[in-house]
């Protein structure tokens, strides 16, 4: 993940189980709940969560939270001892399909809650993204969304509009690029899944597929060969050289020494100098904390040459295993609704409702969302730092949101492309003028071509 969000995966698993007091019957239900929100601060405020539902209706939850690049392991270790939890939340869309592919969660019980709380109350772009064969196979929680941040003040100088297009952002790149201030800053690391996002970002919005439903490799297409020439003239003329990453691109915007950033929506709280450790420092930020925040505009989904708008981000789900406990599908639902305001305010930055509402009223939790406090070491609601465009933008990023493989039924193909990472590795090779775009579309298509045929 981009962002704060690749720092979760580095923090150490944290077991916690706490009933808050509540004196519960000896045959009470009791279900075990394995999230990857594995953030220290998060789990205690999830804890304080669970212990409600746990008060309100006498069934004991075990909160278990891991990060998420040590959740396999210990899923394979539970699986092989016959000690797997009722409930995973928190899963990435790739943990998602995986997991039922593999026969370890329940999706007609995901299907069932979907419907009990009403199919239409969700995003329906993120219900297809965890759709296989016509069902559902977990409950789309929640979402962060990759977003293109500039500087609006350095735009209206130069007489420029948003950049809200691949061509747009490049053309802004080079024209912006001068004076000891970079035309934007974005991720070029070959090992990097950083890179990797900021691709498929820039690709989707270009009509770039990385495979087809019969799962034949596309990243020779015109779209895509244009992707990675836009992506290549983007850096090399309108960039910073060397390798670049998700804290140094951060610093470099937060210094004032970049007109455009591509991260993730984590980035908001930082950018509103809500966090010590990120705090912007560029001229006019000492004396005005929200001088970044307030000059800088947020775009998200972007277009490409066919003129559609796509989103790349995350997707999260909660997911039941095979033979949970009846009550499990009680706390789903219960997370999802009574609960679901809480969940979305342990980082309303990066967890953008995909349940926007409820059938009488539609736009509940997305309104509920756009109040919620951000920030670390300082809360202070959104809607007071942004404007109500950015908000509704964000709130409904969901429905344009895309990602390589899932609709096509390929989404086996992703955990082995962020894992080998082929086409980060060919992009940087494009980048430091080994190769051409061409020849890097052509040895990422020849990789990937390889990665899938050893899965077979």
């Amino acid at each position: 993940m981009a962002g704060r969000s690749m720092r979760f995966l580095a923090a150490v698993p944290i077991l916690m189980a706490s009933l808050g007091g509540t004196a519960l019957a000896q045959d009470a239900p009791s279900i075990t709940f394995w999230t990857a929100e594995d953030n220290s601060d998060r789990v205690a405020r999830m804890q304080q969560i669970v212990d409600r539902y746990t008060q309100e209706t006498g069934t004991a939850v075990e909160l278990v939270a891991i990060a998420e690049d040590q959740l396999q392991g210990q899923i394979t270790a539970a699986a092989a001892a016959g000690e797997l939890p009722d409930v995973f939340g928190a899963i990435s869309l790739g943990f998602s399909h995986s997991l039922a592919a593999d026969g370890i969660t329940d999706p007609a019980a995901a299907q069932a809650i979907v419907d009990a709380l009403g199919r239409d109350t969700f995003s329906q772009a993120a219900l297809e993204l965890v759709t296989v064969d016509g069902s559902v196979v977990a409950v789309p929680s929640d979402s962060w969304a990759q977003i293109l941040v500039y500087r609006k003040d350095l735009f209206e100088a130069a007489g420029l509009a948003a950049p809200t297009s691949v061509q747009a952002i490049v053309d802004a790149a080079k024209a912006l690029n001068k004076d000891g201030v970079a035309g934007i800053v974005a991720a070029t690391g070959p090992a990097d899944s950083f890179t990797q996002q900021t691709f498929e970002y820039l690709a989707l919005a270009n009509g770039c597929q990385a495979v087809d439903e019969a799962g034949a490799v596309l990243l020779t297409s015109p779209e895509c060969v244009a992707t990675f020439q836009a992506y290549t003239d983007m850096i090399t003329n309108g960039s910073v050289p060397g390798i670049q990453d998700a804290d140094t691109t951060r610093a470099a915007y937060f210094a004032g020494q970049a007109a455009m950033i591509i991260w993730s929506s984590f980035l908001l709280d930082e950018l509103a100098g809500l966090r010590d450790d990120a705090m912007p420092v560029c001229d006019g930020c000492e004396g005005d904390p929200l001088y970044l925040a307030n000059n800088s505009g947020v775009v998200t989904a972007l277009s490409g040459a066919s003129g559609e708008a796509s989103q790349f981000g995350e997707l999260v789900a909660f997911a039941l295993t095979a033979g949970a406990d009846p009550a499990a599908s009680d706390f789903v639902e219960w997370m999802m609704s009574e609960g679901y305001v809480d969940w979305l305010a342990l980082a309303p930055e990066g967890k953008v409702p995909t349940r926007l509402g409820t059938a009488e009223e539609p736009t509940a939790y997305a309104d509920a969302w756009k109040a919620l406090e951000t920030g670390v070491d300082r809360k202070a609601a959104l809607s007071s730092i942004y404007p109500a465009e950015v908000l509704d933008a964000l709130a409904t990023s969901a429905e344009s949101m895309d990602r390589w493989g899932f609709r096509q039924g390929q989404g086996a193909i992703v955990g082995p492309l962020l894992v080998e990472l082929p086409i980060p590795d060919a992009l940087a090779a494009s980048l430091d003028g080994s190769i051409s775009p061409e020849e890097a579309a052509a040895q990422a298509q020849a990789d990937v071509e390889e990665i899938i045929a050893s899965m077979q």
